[in-house]
């Protein structure tokens, strides 16, 4: 007598089950995924507001520009050589500056952290910035606040010199626009964040991976994790 091998599949509830298992699992992914993301606009938005919160109040109590402050070695507090700038109102690099005056650029951090407006301990030191001269961004880039055009306008093809805190390059396309979006108006060519090529000691972001002609940042399809921003103040 013969008997027939007969095989089971799958029931409908179970491919259910299944299923509800997976979109559980996808759901989970994303979510993560977006937590991240959240926690590393906050952490960069958070960083641009204290230096920003740090570069007004010197302003406002000694009456100059920390990095361009000629009575630094003066009115400043710490141990070590304490380096003046030239005073001429620009936070500029020696050759920007003129002859014989400081990489201000650096120097600003020095004369903030002596000043008890940032955290940290950061000695003046010339030319490149160094992990002891100068802070860096989340990613491990350098940031710079300088009087420079390095940045992008829509308006203008070669934007006008003036004071702006730049992000530093290696941020992620999606996460220099979310900066932009809860911080200003959402795009990387007009406002008060914009897109900058500021390379630091890294690789300068290319701005046509990371911002079209109009400014607008390339989300859809894009795979650029080298972009940077600056704040213009």
């Amino acid at each position: 007598m013969s008997h027939r091998s007969r095989q089971q599949g799958f029931t409908l509830i179970e491919i259910a089950i299944v299923l509800v298992i997976i979109g559980l699992l996808l759901g989970g992914i994303l979510k993560g995924q977006e937590l991240i993301t959240s926690a590393r606009v906050r952490n960069l938005i958070s960083q641009q507001d204290g230096i920003k919160a740090a570069f007004y109040g010197f302003q406002d109590r000694y009456r100059a520009l920390p990095g361009d402050y000629q009575l630094a070695s003066q009115n400043l507090g710490g141990t070590g050589t304490i380096t003046n700038g030239n005073g001429n109102g620009r936070i500029q690099d020696a050759a920007g500056g003129g002859t014989g005056a400081a990489d201000e650029q650096n120097l600003v951090w020095d004369h903030m952290t002596r000043a008890g407006f940032l955290n940290g301990n950061f000695a003046y030191a010339a030319g490149a910035p160094t992990d002891a001269s100068t802070p860096k961004n989340p990613y491990g880039q350098f940031i710079q606040l300088i009087y420079d055009g390095v940045y992008f306008s829509t308006a203008n093809p070669t934007p006008p010199q003036r004071h702006n805190l730049k992000t530093g390059p290696q941020i992620p396309v999606e996460i220099s626009a979310e900066v932009d979006r809860k911080t200003d108006d959402g795009n990387g060519g007009s406002g008060s964040f914009v897109f900058s090529a500021f390379a630091g000691t890294g690789t300068a972001p290319t701005r046509a991976n990371c911002a079209t002609d109009l400014g607008v940042w390339v989300l859809q399809g894009s795979t650029d994790v080298n972009c940077g921003g600056a704040t213009l103040l």
